[in-house]
């Protein structure tokens, strides 16, 4: 884990507040939202050019795990994070829907780091990853006219037209990168890639920087989103956290592969979510300020979780 990586979080943070101060200056507000596209569409190529679809296969070794997996993910998870949302969200339909967003995208990178400190089986983690980023990309747009549709200020027509432009066009574009570089695969593999690895965060946080620069004045007048989050993203980990456990068990997977199925179901990947929103609801920030605070609460849970299995770990093999 490089030093962008390790503080992605923080300099998510640090690119907001940047983007608030930048918005109090009249040429950076009224011009600012015309750069978060071109910064975004950059930042998703980057990251499916990084995803190795050539080890789809692998994940299909252990059909077991990748079942567990998909229905936990794309099928429970949505139901919870909607649930969730109706008792402590219904009130507020943007935080909600961030909310939603940030829930349903099963995280593409840090996940596996926490499941190495955990001692969980690193290998069939990452066999998966290929397929929860395909299905994300493919269920985002279901998700959104399932639950943006209740937002009535929503048009469907600019949610479809974001997902195609937002994640639709990098993904090919990066697949046709792999396709037309093979016979260069070692200049991709140690320069091109590496280069989009280590970019990710600064094309996302650049994009926040415009985002906020233009919506400054409205986050600020709507600084309670941070605490009404609280409350039901620590339900959303609590109860994905026994519900990976009770598979675990259920299904008899070893240690290593329960650890596995937990961080994968309780890690999100906010920067997917955070690209469609950014694009989708220019106008609406709190749904982006929802899929922020999102991570800034999920880093220190993956850590204390992965702490608890080892525990857990210890336990049981002194009893």
């Amino acid at each position: 884990m490089n030093f962008l990586e390790k503080y992605q979080t923080f300099i998510i943070l640090i690119a907001v507040g940047l983007g608030l101060l930048l918005g109090q200056l009249s040429l950076f507000k009224q011009h600012a939202e015309a750069f978060i596209i071109p910064f975004l569409l950059v930042m998703l190529y980057g990251l499916f050019l990084t995803i190795p679809l050539s080890g789809l296969k692998n994940a299909f070794k252990n059909t077991k795990f990748l079942s567990t997996n998909v229905i936990l993910n794309f099928v429970w998870t949505p139901v919870l994070a909607w649930g969730i949302g109706a008792v402590f969200l219904v009130d507020h339909p943007a935080i909600w829907l961030g909310f939603i967003l940030l829930l349903v995208t099963p995280c593409t990178d840090w996940y596996l780091i926490f499941t190495s400190i955990a001692r969980g089986n690193v290998t069939l983690a990452t066999s998966v990853l290929p397929v929860n980023l395909i299905l994300q990309v493919l269920l985002l747009p279901v998700y959104l006219l399932i639950f943006a549709g209740t937002m009535e200020t929503v048009s469907m027509g600019t949610i479809l037209e974001s997902v195609v432009l937002i994640l639709f066009v990098p993904f090919i574009l990066a697949s046709l990168t792999r396709y037309f570089m093979k016979k260069k695969q070692v200049m991709l593999e140690k320069k091109v890639i590496p280069f989009f690895a280590s970019s990710q965060i600064i094309f996302l946080c650049l994009a926040i920087v415009a985002m906020f620069a233009s919506q400054g004045s409205y986050l600020l007048n709507n600084l309670e989103v941070i605490w009404l989050m609280l409350i039901p993203m620590f339900l959303y980990f609590l109860i994905n956290f026994l519900m990976a456990q009770t598979a675990g068990k259920f299904l008899k997977f070893t240690y290593e592969d329960t650890v596995s199925l937990n961080m994968t179901v309780v890690a999100r990947n906010s920067p997917v979510a955070l690209a469609i929103v950014l694009a989708a609801f220019p106008d609406q920030p709190l749904i982006a300020l929802a899929l922020i605070i999102g991570p800034l609460l999920e880093l220190p849970v993956l850590a204390v979780l992965a702490k608890l299995l080892l525990k857990m770990k210890a336990r049981d093999i002194s009893n």
